[in-house]
């Protein structure tokens, strides 16, 4: 059963709340939610000091679910993620120590700064949604996400994601600069942000019970067919040398329902579908490099996609 208004209801609590400590940014908080409730993970790009730790934090913070911070550096190793067995000499036994994976929202900030190696740490935890170590695999938390950061103009001691990892996020969440009138409204709230007024508005309970409704989100089969046959127009497009995978479709597929849900509906319409192609699309895309020479970007791809497609 779906319980559409309770669901807008409670969105509507909990993006006010936020708004809070958080100034506009209202699209893009949703569709982290979005995320969560599909059960999927976010790479957050932006550039310092647009408020990207904050944002995660306060919704940790709202949904009262446990929230940790990994600083990837390049000499982190993956024990110090999904943890590792400590001898206690008092029991002549080991033990494991879990590491900061065991959470429901990690935050993984400059995830392109770790090595190859300790970015693969992340794999096992997103897909499976347990780590193994010493051949013994543990679950992780229900809710689970990892909310990874990135600055889109380092080039320099960072480490480039592999397109398998890149391509299980579920969305890519681009933050901008905030308007001048945004700008001294943060002015404003810096006593606010710092007392940090925020309060639970749901439990993890709640939000388990949420992403459940998702699964009885309606799509018709001609949603399902504009899916994919979006997802189909990008492999075909002539700057584009790697399209959509079919998790990208999964992912689209998801990301409309869940979408639907927190406007307070229980079926998905093709605007919901366009509402989050942009994020679910704009960080998988591998583009030619006569793309790259006529300076066309993923976005322009996804728009021209949108126009060539007919909408049911």
């Amino acid at each position: 059963m779906v319980d559409v208004d309770y669901v807008k209801d409670v969105i509507k609590r909990i993006l006010n709340e936020v708004g809070r400590v958080v100034v506009g940014k209202r699209e893009e908080i949703k569709l982290i939610i979005c995320a969560l409730l599909a059960k999927g993970h976010v790479l957050v790009e932006g550039v310092p000091g647009v408020a990207k730790t904050l944002i995660v934090k306060a919704l940790a913070s709202v949904l009262d679910l446990e929230f940790k911070r990994i600083q990837m550096t390049p000499d982190l190793l993956p024990a110090d993620i999904i943890g590792t067995y400590v001898y206690d000499p008092r029991s002549s036994s080991f033990y494991f120590r879990k590491g900061p994976i065991f959470a429901n929202i990690v935050m993984v900030d400059e995830i392109n700064r770790a090595s190859p190696k300790t970015q693969s740490a992340l794999l096992e935890a997103m897909q499976e949604r347990s780590v193994t170590v010493e051949g013994v695999t543990f679950k992780l938390p229900e809710p689970f996400i990892v909310v990874a950061t990135q600055n889109p103009i380092e080039v320099e001691g960072v480490f480039p994601l592999p397109e398998a990892q890149v391509d299980r996020f579920m969305v890519k969440v681009t933050l901008g600069y905030p308007t001048r009138d945004e700008s001294v409204e943060i002015l404003r709230r810096q006593d606010v942000i710092e007392d940090w007024p925020l309060r639970p508005i749901v439990s993890s309970n709640d939000v388990l019970k949420i992403s459940g409704m998702i699964r009885n989100v309606y799509v018709s089969e001609d949603v399902m067919y504009y899916i994919v046959d979006l997802i189909e127009a990008t492999r075909r497009h002539p700057y584009v040398r790697l399209g959509g995978s079919p998790r990208a479709a999964v992912a689209l597929y998801l990301m409309s329902k869940a979408y639907a849900l927190i406007n307070g509906r229980d079926y998905v319409i093709p605007d919901d579908v366009k509402s989050v192609i942009f994020p679910v699309l704009s960080h998988r895309l591998i583009l030619s490099r006569e793309a790259e020479l006529e300076g066309i970007d993923s976005r322009k791809i996804i728009e021209e996609v949108l126009r060539s497609v007919p909408v049911p």
